[in-house]
């Protein structure tokens, strides 16, 4: 299935929906985004950009439990993610997290790949589901770079950001 990444454009206004539950109840709800996002850090763990997650695998896995827990509620599943967002918007809570890290296109395409590779293992769910999860993540992902080439940085601002509901 033809999961393209587009180049982040600094300054260009991002559009971007949050994923459709299908998705979510078609990979088996919270067991399936389980399985799908733990495989997905197991992947992460071995790529170029594991340095931005703790080496030591328990600290790892507490990342890992936590994170799955934000695609679970936002791909419309309990919300299981709200004491650690303490309240914020998700996407905007999800964006100012990374604000810590020096992210580049580069970082994100390694990212977007990775979970590329996750998202190709899954058997027997919709593709139309699958790539409007993809559409998500590789719209969304863009607000998350904030290192360009030039050495500029930008912090997107998540309500310059068109959420289509």
């Amino acid at each position: 299935m033809p999961m393209d990444i587009t180049p982040t454009i600094k300054g260009e206004s991002v559009h971007f929906h949050n994923p459709v539950v299908e998705f979510f109840e078609a990979v088996g709800g919270e067991d399936g985004m389980q399985k799908l996002m733990y495989n997905f850090y197991d992947k992460i763990y071995e790529s170029d950009i594991a340095h931005f997650f703790p080496q030591d695998e328990d600290e790892f896995d507490k990342i890992k439990v936590k994170n799955t827990k934000f695609f679970i509620q936002i791909c419309g599943g309990p919300k299981v993610y709200e004491e650690e967002s303490k309240g914020m918007d998700l996407n905007e809570f999800m964006i100012r997290i990374h604000d810590d890290f020096s992210i580049t296109e580069k970082s994100r395409i390694e990212w977007l790949g990775t979970i590329r590779d996750a998202l190709n293992e899954l058997e027997g769910i919709d593709e139309k589901l699958v790539m409007d999860f993809w559409s998500y993540l590789e719209n969304f992902s863009k607000l998350t770079v904030n290192s360009f080439p030039d050495g500029s940085t930008y912090y997107a601002a998540y309500d310059q950001a068109k959420e289509d509901k």
